[in-house]
């Protein structure tokens, strides 16, 4: 049930024919709770959604009630229209559930630039049919009402003793830092308040969400979200609470990897021996966005030269004749030359392991990526069509 295993969450998800599948398009997420926390983190993209100037606001305060989010529309580059789409949407919601509009949060995906009355008309339906279907067993039902070209949707719980986490995304394209083209939902009847909500939620993203890097595109809509009920009566240690909710983050970061579109494989790239974390970041990402390396990837050509020249663009520290690199559990290069035969590695797995060592240091860091294939190209190329 996603979002509503925690207890104190209502949710649904409806179809009022936002996607031509005629599938459920607008799902809302509701805490009826002691308590009304929130947090949230937002694309670092300047180019902004809608709904993420408005959410941006909404979050301020550390106080939220509900969240309505829509598919098949982004509500983006529309204009003062597409902006008053999203306070007449909080407005609604707010309404029809007797809270403040300024503690609803909107968030919308799907095609950018597009928006008219219709859309408007649909998006507003959809919150009356959602808060009327509220239900403690909604969760599922919203999980599917957020999906564009996902394949399947996303979903991951943690059980506590007493209290637990929930959780909902959705994500398949513009897979990219600040977080990616993603809608996630993440609630907890655990008791925090809304400083601690926010430092846990931005730690997790940190090394699951933003490290994720499928096609190296980012989104104007992305927004991770964190509303806690306190239904539970528990007080989680912050640690372990921390450790629970990055869990559940990374969870989900694995399986939008797995669904990213026209992909074949999900490359998990670890750097190891770094002299700083952010170095390993840096240079995991750098081969990450490397088409050459995705390509090569794609045809199952384990060609670790690519690797070598990808990172070679980076700042960071290490000698780049003193790297050893390793695809599928094969050293291939020690020291910046050739060790074992490319013949070694098997890359027909969809699960692809490369590790690089800098041999500089002790610190380490993974990046989630996908290979570059024909399927990407095309579903991207006819996206609006």
């Amino acid at each position: 049930m996603s979002v509503t295993v925690p207890a104190g969450f209502e949710a649904a998800g409806v179809a009022v024919g936002l996607k031509s599948t005629h599938a459920r398009d607008v799902a809302v997420v509701v805490n009826r709770g002691p308590l009304k926390v929130g947090a949230a983190v937002f694309t670092s993209n300047r180019a902004k959604a809608n709904p993420i100037l408005w959410s941006e606001q909404v979050v301020k305060d550390g106080v939220v009630e509900a969240i309505v989010l829509n598919s098949g529309g982004a509500n983006c580059f529309t204009g003062s229209f597409g902006f008053q789409t999203t306070h007449q949407t909080a407005e609604r919601a707010a309404e029809l559930l007797g809270v403040g509009a300024g503690d609803v949060l909107v968030c919308s995906t799907g095609l950018i630039g597009t928006g008219d009355e219709v859309f408007r008309a649909k998006v507003l339906a959809g919150v009356d049919q959602g808060i009327a279907t509220l239900s403690p067993e909604g969760g599922e039902d919203a999980s599917l009402a957020i999906m564009t070209t996902d394949s399947k949707p996303k979903r991951a719980v943690h059980v506590g003793a007493g209290w637990s986490i929930g959780a909902m995304a959705k994500g398949a394209g513009m897979l990219a830092p600040g977080l990616a083209t993603m809608l996630v939902v993440i609630t907890t009847d655990a008791v925090l308040d809304a400083a601690e909500a926010d430092t846990a939620l931005r730690a997790a993203t940190r090394v699951s969400f933003d490290r994720l890097d499928s096609d190296g595109c980012m989104s104007t809509n992305d927004q991770v979200t964190l509303m806690a009920s306190g239904a539970s009566g528990i007080r989680v240690p912050a640690e372990e609470f921390a450790e629970a909710l990055t869990a559940v983050c990374d969870d989900l970061a694995a399986q939008l990897q797995g669904d990213a579109e026209g992909a074949s494989h999900d490359i998990t790239i670890r750097v190891v021996n770094a002299a700083s974390e952010d170095d390993a970041v840096v240079v995991g990402r750098s081969i990450a966005r490397n088409n050459l390396f995705k390509a090569a990837i794609f045809g199952n050509d384990p060609n670790w030269g690519r690797v070598l020249a990808a990172i070679g663009t980076t700042d960071a520290a290490f000698d780049p004749y003193d790297v050893d690199v390793w695809m599928n559990g094969v050293r291939v290069c020690t020291a910046g030359g050739p060790d074992r035969p490319r013949e070694d590695v098997d890359l027909t797995p969809r699960a692809t392991d490369l590790v690089v060592d800098l041999r500089v240091g002790e610190a380490a860091a993974t990046i989630r990526t996908n290979d570059l294939t024909h399927d990407y190209v095309h579903e991207n190329s006819a996206y609006s069509s």
